[in-house]
């Protein structure tokens, strides 16, 4: 059997599929074949059922739980690893949940699918001057001025003080706050068409998969550094620690009701109807 699977480039994802894609574990005659894209366009194409497996933010999850379910290894959640509202200049602005961010300000975001705008829009529900751009551009977009804030993620989380960036409000640190759970930011899900015994196969190889790259750590293997541009082993490792933990090996109880949640809180954004099935594996 092959089966088609997609994952970020970033070195939290390829820390976690390495294993499984480059055959260093067993995986019972499945071959899996990667697909690696910025999470956006993975979100979009899951909207479309495109991958059998995918990793995905979690607003894209929510608006396509008739065609994938989510497995209980791989995810990506956390507390303090949420996305971070940054600007060119250090100030003050309005507290979360008032108005708007900034009087007529523009926000640069990694993808209208990203929990980082889920986030962004539970903490300023009015502000509505979005720009919607890869993840990589969104400092240089906050640096040229195209937009007065942005929104960042990943390894850029990482990076931005050293590119003269300040701060100005930690969203996942107010998610933390107001709902008292974890921050789940992406999920890895498979396609309901499968059987469910390729699925709780699937399911264990991905933990087995984590378990050998733990098994070696700290150790930065090729695979991981070739998707990782410049960046430094440093920022890899940093960037390991923080989104890879004992929620990506199993979502748990309280991982569960954390996504459920920022499902609630999804469902309040929009004319969404709640899906009546099971969302986990």
């Amino acid at each position: 059997m092959k089966l088609t699977i997609g994952f970020s480039p970033c070195p939290n994802d390829t820390f976690i599929f390495d294993a499984l894609v480059n055959r260093k574990i067993e995986t019972g005659g499945i071959e899996f074949e990667p697909v690696l894209e910025d999470v956006e366009t993975l979100n979009q194409w899951a909207l479309q059922g495109k991958l059998d497996i995918t990793k995905l933010s979690f607003p894209a999850f929510f608006q396509s739980p008739d065609k994938y379910v989510l497995l209980n290894a791989g995810s990506a959640l956390g507390k303090g690893v949420g996305p971070l509202l940054i600007s060119r200049h250090p100030h003050s602005i309005p507290h979360p949940a008032s108005s708007n961010p900034h009087p007529a300000s523009s926000i640069a975001l990694p993808g209208i699918n990203t929990t980082a705008n889920l986030l962004f829009s539970f903490a300023y529900p009015e502000a509505k001057n979005k720009e919607f751009m890869i993840f990589s551009a969104i400092e240089d977009a906050v640096l040229s001025g195209q937009t007065d804030l942005g929104i960042i993620i990943h390894e850029n989380r990482f990076t931005y003080q050293q590119r003269g960036l300040h701060k100005v409000v930690d969203l996942g640190e107010y998610w933390e706050q107001k709902m008292q759970v974890p921050i789940p930011l992406g999920g890895i899900v498979i396609k309901r068409s499968l059987d469910l015994s390729t699925a709780i196969t699937v399911d264990k190889l991905i933990r087995k998969s984590l378990d050998h790259a733990f098994a070696n750590y700290p150790l930065i293997t090729n695979y991981v550094k070739q998707h990782s541009q410049s960046m430094s082993e440093d920022v890899m490792r940093q960037h390991i620690d923080l989104y890879v933990n004992d929620y990506s090996l199993d979502l748990g109880t309280s991982g569960k009701s954390a996504i459920e949640t920022l499902y609630g809180v999804f469902l309040s954004t929009g004319s969404y109807t709640r899906y009546t099935g099971e969302l986990f594996l």
